[in-house]
């Protein structure tokens, strides 16, 4: 007959006792590494991993001379602190890599300081696009009363600044126009004005900071709108998706999407840099080489 020893009950609790400390410790410490690892990852590896988004957009009645046409669309370079010229010297390698026809940026070239433009306005003149480079002032640019400053470096480096106005371009004798608006949050918006002297039919596209200005710009003839602000989150879970986003940039987050009942395409760039914290999770910086069709 075997005999096997019995633990008292006291002795019995003690054992289960320790081996959940023991399980517990171990899943605290792992929790605590794992959120370590996470955090560099955020802020050392996947922040600088800037990523080129390649995206067709079908415009109705575009003219056909316009099909075809690539439009690099950045936005949201928050230059400072954590993102310096040296940083941007790569960006604008990486764009001009693309042979973009067009070249549309959505706002907030600076983040708190305009103490870099100086340094900034040389390299971002090296930008090309044979059919010209177009800027919004975004939220940033706005907030520390210096957007002057902000709009003036983008027209020294090349780019026709557009608030709440229009340009006429034109390849082999089909039109199309790029309008700009007025800052959402701080400024004055005006699409009939940005509007004003354009043809009934004819394209238009809409460059504006804040993507959720789409369900107002849907209520008039703007055949495409691109925006940033959003960072697409910066910060995205599995299955969840973005953790927060600012204002007038919470319902069109990210990527392609549509407004007034599907009617406007409308395309969110994640942008470059980044703002509060200098992290992004599953939410690199991008680039974004959109293609008439």
């Amino acid at each position: 007959m075997n005999w096997q020893p019995r633990l008292s009950n006291a002795n019995a609790s003690h054992v289960t006792r320790r081996t959940f400390m023991q399980k517990a410790a171990r899943w605290f410490f792992g929790a605590i590494g794992l959120g370590i690892a996470t955090t560099g990852y955020a802020y050392g590896v996947e922040r600088h991993r800037l990523e080129v988004v390649s995206q067709p957009v079908a415009i109705p009645y575009l003219p056909e001379q316009w099909k075809g046409v690539r439009i690099v669309h950045f936005s949201d370079l928050h230059l400072g602190h954590y993102l310096g010229v040296e940083e941007l010297e790569k960006v604008v390698d990486r764009i001009n890599e693309q042979q973009p026809d067009l070249i549309c940026f959505t706002g907030d070239l600076v983040d708190k300081s305009t103490r870099l433009l100086s340094s900034a306005i040389p390299i971002l003149a090296r930008l090309h696009a044979p059919l010209g480079k177009f800027a919004v002032l975004g939220n940033h640019d706005w907030r520390y009363g210096e957007q002057g400053i902000v709009r003036q470096a983008l027209l020294d480096s090349g780019f026709s600044v557009l608030i709440n106005e229009h340009i006429k371009l034109q390849k082999e004798g089909d039109t199309l126009f790029v309008a700009g608006m007025d800052n959402v949050l701080h400024g004055v918006p005006d699409p009939r004005k940005a509007l004003d002297g354009i043809a009934e039919g004819d394209t238009v596209i809409l460059l504006v900071h804040e993507p959720d200005f789409a369900e107002e710009a849907a209520k008039h003839p703007f055949a495409l709108q691109l925006s940033g602000h959003s960072h697409g989150g910066q910060v995205r879970l599995p299955l969840l998706g973005h953790v927060i986003t600012p204002p007038m940039g919470q319902k069109f987050v990210q990527g392609l999407q549509h407004a007034g009942d599907g009617k406007l395409p409308v395309y969110i760039n994640r942008g470059i840099g980044t703002t509060i914290l200098p992290v992004r999770l599953f939410c690199r910086p991008e680039i974004t080489v959109l293609t008439l069709v």
